[in-house]
């Protein structure tokens, strides 16, 4: 198999978001939205995700977000895991953050990192990329 070569490489993606408040509900829906619009604004195999590492901050503790994460249609068997972020005074209240690591054969493959909700703030410097998805889902 000389000459057909793949160069895979890990590669990294960043999410952060804000929940409404610590509740099961809040985080729920928070870490939901979070994970469906990295899904949607990114190009991976579930199959090739490394591991997910979940932080927060800690006036969160109603529920894992992990255990949210692992309810998502073929998330079950993803590695992750969760900490509480550093304790820093001027932190964000009710802050999660995510960081995916993934193999890809594309090392060229763009990245979207996506901020949400009241932690747009913190990564002002990567400028706000517009979801192609809504952010929210439609009422009904």
């Amino acid at each position: 198999m000389e000459g057909n070569s793949v160069s895979w490489r890990v590669r990294a993606i960043r999410g952060a978001t804000t929940a409404s408040e610590n509740s099961v509900a809040a985080i729920r829906e928070a870490v939901n939205e979070l994970m469906r619009v990295i899904e949607a604004e990114n190009t991976f195999d579930i199959d090739e995700i490394i591991s997910v590492t979940f932080s927060v901050t800690k006036d969160l503790d109603a529920i894992f977000p992990a255990a949210i994460a692992r309810q998502r249609p073929n998330w079950k068997n993803v590695p992750l895991l969760d900490v509480q972020q550093m304790c820093v005074t001027s932190d964000l209240d009710f802050c999660i953050r995510c960081l995916i690591h993934f193999n890809t054969p594309n090392p060229n493959q763009p990245i979207h990192h996506i901020y949400q909700n009241r932690a747009k703030d913190l990564r002002p410097d990567l400028g706000f990329v517009k979801p192609r998805v809504p952010s929210t889902l439609p009422s009904h």
